[in-house]
């Protein structure tokens, strides 16, 4: 394995060990940006080499000391870092240049963590994407809104990216991509210097090739010292919510779904499912509508100036969030309200719930994102959520399932996912690369 396709903990491992240093693996990870972005196009905003490495060197010997060591970072382009263009995938903010680093970005410098650049993301984090391919086939979509921070982690030119959430920017874009994603639960980290949406829904996100180093970046966004279980437990009970009250499941993932409860279920684990078939069946459309009420709010700015350079999908989300009513809105929320109750309810004392992250494996073209549906319910009541590789189908994408945990439960839900990770064997498999051009 070469050092671009080692985990970020394996690249720490492997600097520890002193079969490498720090620089050698950025060189590495430069050279495969410089290989496969033509192709993939992860990137809205890359330096040149010269300036990248003169900016790292500028820094070596206090990446010397910190616990990361230097090791590059995606950052979506929704997130502000200082110095660096900061275009939010809209033609409104082309050239806009952030004055500071997001508050995010800030806590990775302190931990050790060097930015690599900016990563492609859809118009304001909604639905129009951006240019970047499926690195699994490059006829495909990698999902929306944290595109380029999933392809980039995935075709291993950086070993972690940041993302954001709101509706399903991370969870489906780590499913189409094939590696692990996190969104923390609403409000656990500061939202400062990241370009809100829906304020009530906003999360960071988080994107990565395993589990630990989802535990690793999180860790370090609250300042700490990475410090987990060397044994993580396993869950005694899960709640499986399938999906299919929420949308159309296609049947590949259904399948690998219902597999992976069996082998679950194998291992001892008790699954609970819903009584009723359409449980939750409203939760998505009540999330779209709470959503567009406050991106109307929010892109208040951007609407008087510049609506006619926004795109159909975004024009159409602030037409309805602004044609709904303040009784209406109230409505919603209670309606929200109740619906927690009733998830509550149902999930007592299990674990977590375990879901399909996506509908299905990425779908062809690039002119879409895919549908998000499979994640709004567990925004809509801002909890955290984990997406793990789960499988392939016949024609070699990834498909990915999700756990989500309780509000606040995030280091909870990432040990557990680590146990699902390790013992299930549910990890990254890195696409076939050897022919991108073909491919394309």
């Amino acid at each position: 394995m070469t050092l671009h396709q080692l985990t970020l903990s394996g690249m720490l491992a492997a600097i520890e060990a002193r079969q490498c240093e720090a620089i050698d693996i950025v060189e590495s990870c430069l050279d495969r940006i410089a290989a496969l972005e033509p192709a993939v196009g992860a990137w809205a905003h890359l330096e040149e080499r010269a300036e990248w490495l003169a900016r790292w060197r500028h820094d070596e010997s206090r990446y010397r000391q910190l616990p990361c060591k230097g090791l590059p970072l995606g950052v979506k382009d929704t997130i502000d870092v200082a110095g660096m263009k900061a275009e939010r995938g809209s033609a409104i903010w082309t050239g806009r240049v952030a004055a500071e680093d997001a508050a995010c970005v800030a806590r990775l410098r302190a931990a050790g963590l060097h930015v690599a650049g900016k990563t492609v993301t859809t118009e304001f984090a909604y639905f129009s994407p951006g240019k970047t391919a499926n690195p699994h086939h490059l006829q495909h979509t990698p999902g929306g809104s944290s595109s380029g921070s999933a392809a980039a982690v995935a075709a291993a030119m950086v070993p972690v990216a940041l993302g954001s959430q709101t509706a399903a920017s991370v969870i489906r874009p780590a499913s189409y991509c094939g590696v692990a994603g996190y969104v923390a639960s609403v409000g656990m980290f500061s939202l400062r210097g990241v370009m809100p949406l829906a304020g009530s829904f906003d999360a960071l996100g988080v994107l990565a090739r395993s589990v630990e180093d989802l535990q690793r970046v999180h860790y370090g966004l609250c300042g700490e010292p990475f410090n987990v279980a060397q044994q993580p437990q396993g869950p005694t009970t899960l709640l499986a919510i399938d999906g299919r009250a929420f949308g159309d499941i296609e049947p590949a993932m259904l399948n690998a779904f219902e597999s992976a409860l069996q082998q679950l279920a194998a291992r001892g684990i008790r699954i609970v499912r819903p009584g009723n078939r359409e449980f939750g069946a409203s939760w998505p459309r009540l999330h779209q509508r709470l959503m567009a009420c406050e991106a109307a709010q929010t892109l208040a700015f951007e609407w008087a100036a510049s609506r006619e350079a926004m795109s159909a999908p975004l024009r159409d989300l602030i037409n309805e969030g602004g044609n709904t009513s303040f009784n209406d809105w109230s409505e919603l929320h209670a309606q929200s309200e109740a619906a927690r109750v009733e998830l509550e309810a149902l999930r007592g004392g299990c674990d977590a719930i375990i879901a399909p992250a996506a509908p299905g494996p990425a779908p062809a073209g690039l002119g879409a994102t895919g549908a998000p549906f499979a994640s709004r319910p567990w925004q809509l009541f801002g909890l955290p959520q984990v997406t793990l590789p789960l499988t392939r189908d016949t024609h070699g994408l990834p498909l990915g399932i999700q756990v989500v945990g309780r509000t606040r439960g995030d280091r909870a839900l990432l040990e557990l996912a680590c146990w699902l990770e390790r013992e299930m064997g549910w990890r990254h498999a890195p696409p076939v690369d050897s022919d991108f051009s073909a491919r394309g």
